[in-house]
């Protein structure tokens, strides 16, 4: 299994890649299938022109996927050492073989090469799984709760702090 940074000409890859995760596990992700389905190449590149993503492959098999983008907040520029780890998402036949750690690695690693302060990212709450995966990966909750737009399931944030 290789990482490779997702390059805004990968961005049909990308789509496929998205489009199973949303079928896969819809209530994790702030989207819907629908919704992504009907957005063209230019909403792809211009996704894919914010942030950095990365894809797992199996071969030339793409088995899991996470993107690093800015944090988005309230505009007092306290988000400024602050990236989102956003659409983690391993294929179902992947699991458990080492695939979360090696692109959560490769989010870490460029969080680090920006001088970024912390990593945070949002679970949904039932999701235990993923929670387990990130406290182990040494991932705490930071109090701050939502809601899936979509789905309206709870979620929780969880940070990474890199470096004080």
């Amino acid at each position: 299994m290789t990482v490779c940074r997702v390059a805004q000409s990968d961005w049909e890859v990308q789509r496929a890649v998205r489009l199973a995760m949303l079928l896969d596990v819809p209530a994790a992700y702030g989207s819907t299938f629908e919704r992504e389905l009907a957005m063209s190449e230019k909403d792809w590149r211009e996704r894919l022109a914010i942030g950095a993503a990365w894809l797992a492959m199996d071969g030339s098999l793409p088995v899991g996927a996470a993107k690093l983008m800015p944090a988005r907040g309230d505009g007092s520029g306290g988000e400024v050492d602050t990236h989102n780890l956003v659409g983690m998402w391993v294929a179902a036949h992947a699991r458990g073989r080492g695939v979360a750690d090696a692109l959560v690695d490769a989010v870490v690693a460029e969080a680090r090469a920006l001088g970024l302060r912390r990593v945070t990212l949002d679970v949904e709450a039932g999701n235990a799984r993923a929670i387990g995966f990130y406290e182990r990966y040494g991932f705490v909750r930071t109090g701050r709760t939502s809601t899936v737009p979509h789905q309206g399931t709870p979620e929780f944030e969880m940070e990474l702090v890199l470096a004080r």
